[in-house]
């Protein structure tokens, strides 16, 4: 008889910390299987090299977009204002223009969003890769390189519940859990 009490009484426990964490997720935001992010090396639309390797110990946040996306379009200018609320945090921002030339980009970017400085995946070998299933799509990888969250659709980014969710994932217990192979 206390067998399946124990097993019912974990069974409870389990339900109640899925519920308590998927309640601390805001809109959309959804939790991964846990598997090593793909590889992505690309230039940025001024030629510097960016290797998704170099950003272990922190988490990154790797968001696929294109300019003839309309969700990406409006989304754009909460990006930027979520970079400046998130000041310096540790968390980096990495933004993958998809299948673009870099004149597509420059104009787009220039009336929304001028200070981003995007990774141009001109090939589109890199979205492929990463498979998200529309755009825009944004990956949320660990400090240990592990897919964690995916949001896809277009995002708020810049309201309270989307800043306090990646403030949360940069602070350094989160950080600290992922490097040593715990989720966060």
């Amino acid at each position: 008889m206390k067998q399946p009490l124990v097993v019912l009484g974990l069974s409870l426990v389990l339900v109640a910390t899925l519920l308590a964490t998927e309640q601390a997720l805001p809109p959309g935001i959804m939790v991964l299987d846990a598997r090593p992010a793909p590889e992505l090396r690309l230039e940025d639309i001024d030629g510097k090299a960016y290797d998704l390797a170099d950003a272990r110990g922190h988490w990154v946040f790797v968001h696929f977009w294109a300019t003839w996306c309309g969700p990406c379009r409006r989304e754009m200018p909460t990006i930027e204002r979520m970079t400046s609320a998130l000041g310096d945090s540790p968390l980096e921002i990495i933004m993958v223009n998809t299948a673009e030339t870099e004149d597509e980009v420059f104009t787009f970017l220039a009336v929304v969003a001028p200070d981003a400085v995007p990774l141009m995946d001109t090939d589109g070998l890199v979205t492929e890769r990463w498979q998200p299933r529309g755009l825009p799509a944004t990956f949320l990888v660990d400090p240990a390189g592990i897919l964690r969250y995916l949001a896809l659709g277009g995002r708020e980014w810049d309201t309270a519940p989307y800043l306090a969710f990646l403030s949360r994932l940069a602070s350094p217990e989160p950080v600290q859990k992922a490097v040593n192979g715990a989720p966060p």
